[in-house]
């Protein structure tokens, strides 16, 4: 009993020396203890709260019957909920009375209030964006006109669009096709219209323009550009890919090459030059002329008038 008794005199001498160092704040005394005292306190709450997110990421991945999307949303409310509890255990634990600050809660409240404003309303909008499943990892996606990914609406008739990797609190991770990370805010997906490729279906229909000369066999080359699209693995046989004429133009008759595929996030341009290419080549063996435009002058060498006398 002796050491004990011993052990707890020498905490209380150091507490109370602790106690003793410290400056006076109005009515309240800000003292080396208190300050000790909160920076323990606050360091194993964050433990706690760190170690419970831990085991509760374990059990949701290791619980099959729910999709990544769900368990995003579950480990979001988890998270919010434990730390709102350490806060609050924290605050009752430390013995601070929260009726002290009750004179300046309405100003400091205003002024967070606008500060997070922004922060606030893309942690709503991420939730909201779980909650109704219309946007989750793994989704190809167009945001807007394309700039908020880092380019116009279009490039070379091709959209600028990514693949989202992570919905965050406060913004959502998207990869272009280029290799680039954009974090787009939660709430720009909220209030932009999103193109979302992968929302029913992950298969994509693409279209190319094909003109032909006037003076080829469209029925052979219309052949040659749907045998090329089937010949390519990652295009899709059902639905079969198929062509049209569009119209007469000028010089050619346009023609539109659709086909589907399944993996719009390993990039359209590339998939559109495999095609082309294999359909230029298979012209060329059948003499099929694709036309560009050339102008023809003709300059007529009249004869030069008589001087005059």
């Amino acid at each position: 009993m002796s050491v004990k008794a011993d052990l707890r005199e020498g905490a209380e001498g150091i507490a109370a020396s602790m106690q003793a160092i410290g400056i006076d704040v109005g009515q309240y005394r800000l003292s080396l203890y208190s300050v000790a005292s909160t920076v323990v306190v606050a360091v194993l709450l964050y433990v706690g709260v760190k170690l419970s997110m831990r085991a509760i990421k374990w059990l949701l991945r290791r619980n099959t019957s729910i999709d990544d999307t769900q368990r995003i949303l579950t480990e979001k409310l988890i998270a919010i909920a434990l730390f709102v509890f350490a806060m609050l255990f924290g605050i009752d634990l430390l013995g601070i009375d929260l009726t002290a600050l009750a004179v300046f809660s309405g100003a400091a409240g205003l002024a967070i209030g606008f500060g997070l404003q922004k922060t606030v309303g893309n942690l709503i909008a991420g939730i909201i964006l779980l909650m109704d499943r219309s946007i989750k990892p793994g989704d190809v996606i167009v945001v807007g006109d394309g700039s908020s990914m880092g380019g116009s609406a279009a490039l070379n008739g091709m959209p600028n669009v990514g693949r989202v990797a992570k919905i965050g609190v406060r913004a959502v991770s998207v990869v272009t096709r280029d290799g680039k990370k954009h974090l787009i805010p939660n709430e720009l997906l909220m209030t932009q219209p999103v193109e979302n490729w992968s929302y029913s279906s992950r298969d994509v229909r693409v279209r190319m323009r094909v003109p032909v000369a006037y003076d080829c066999d469209l029925r052979a080359a219309q052949a040659i550009m749907v045998e090329t699209a089937k010949a390519n693995p990652r295009i899709l046989t059902d639905p079969e890919p198929v062509v049209w004429i569009t119209a007469f133009g000028e010089r050619s008759v346009e023609h539109e090459l659709r086909y589907w595929i399944s993996d719009p996030e390993a990039g359209l341009g590339n998939i559109q030059g495999e095609v082309f290419l294999g359909i230029w080549d298979r012209f060329k063996e059948a003499g099929i002329r694709i036309p560009y435009p050339r102008t023809d002058v003709r300059v007529l060498a009249d004869e030069a008038p008589d001087a005059p006398a």
